[in-house]
């Protein structure tokens, strides 16, 4: 459970989901970490907390001794902006699934697998990744309950991480991401849209004033009822935006055009 925030004492809260760092290629996985890097920089100055909403990595294993290798900068500027006081809190992606308790012990980084209500004064969010949420895709519904099993996770621990990292950067050459022109993410109506849906029945049970959400892949801002909003941050291979919160309104911002 996040803890409740009284006031941002005039900061902010950012938002940043899907870097799928690793792909489509090293070149361009680098270019794009310098960026995130880049990003992050600028807004230290007036940030009350940043979430990184899953799919950070477009892979991630945690053996008992052994991280994939690379993202050395992206570490390294997570660790100065928490040495600095700056608070980061990660959710789990479809992606990075994968993540166990490295960056919570290495930076102090608590990393959440389901969506979150994060309560700012008067309002509250809903806050996560977005996979398996809403109707449909019963497939990966199951596929994800066995990949977040405890078996599961054992038997691929036993894998040497040459084989396994290994086997899981080819399937990632293969992921929606990485052949991003030939993607169907493409928005058709708010009813085709499978998170409005989960976030419209989720408002008829209780209120809140913003659903925030990735994984879809789209840059959207879309109403909800009356008096709420969801919205998508996209990814960041070709859009490069993210969502600000001053504690009374969310805004869509583009990173460097």
């Amino acid at each position: 459970m996040i803890p409740p925030i009284e006031s941002l004492n005039n900061k902010k809260i950012y938002f940043a989901s899907d870097f799928h760092l690793g792909v489509p290629d090293h070149a361009s996985s680098l270019a794009r970490e310098k960026k995130i890097v880049r990003w992050l920089e600028s807004i230290r100055h007036d940030a009350h907390t940043i979430y990184l909403m899953g799919d950070i990595f477009d892979f991630w294993f945690e053996y008992k001794h052994t991280i994939p290798k690379g993202y050395m900068r992206l570490q390294g500027k997570l660790a100065e902006l928490r040495d600095a006081g700056v608070p980061i809190v990660f959710f789990t992606g479809n992606h990075d699934m994968w993540m166990f308790d490295y960056f919570t012990k290495e930076l102090d980084i608590p990393i959440y697998r389901d969506p979150q209500v994060l309560q700012v004064g008067t309002q509250r969010l809903l806050i996560g990744h977005g996979d398996g949420l809403g109707p449909g895709d019963r497939t990966y519904k199951v596929l994800k309950k066995f990949f977040n099993s405890k078996v599961c996770q054992w038997l691929f621990a036993r894998i040497h991480p040459n084989l396994g990292i290994g086997i899981a950067n080819l399937w990632s050459k293969k992921s929606r991401i990485s052949n991003i022109k030939r993607e169907d993410a493409k928005f058709i109506s708010k009813e085709n849209e499978f998170l409005w849906v989960y976030c419209t029945d989720r408002e008829k049970q209780e209120h809140f004033d913003y659903y925030i959400f990735g994984h879809r892949h789209l840059v959207l801002d879309l109403q909800i009822g009356d008096n709420s909003r969801y919205i998508n941050m996209g990814e960041w291979v070709t859009q490069c935006c993210y969502a600000e919160y001053d504690g009374h309104a969310v805004t869509l911002k583009t990173f460097e055009g």
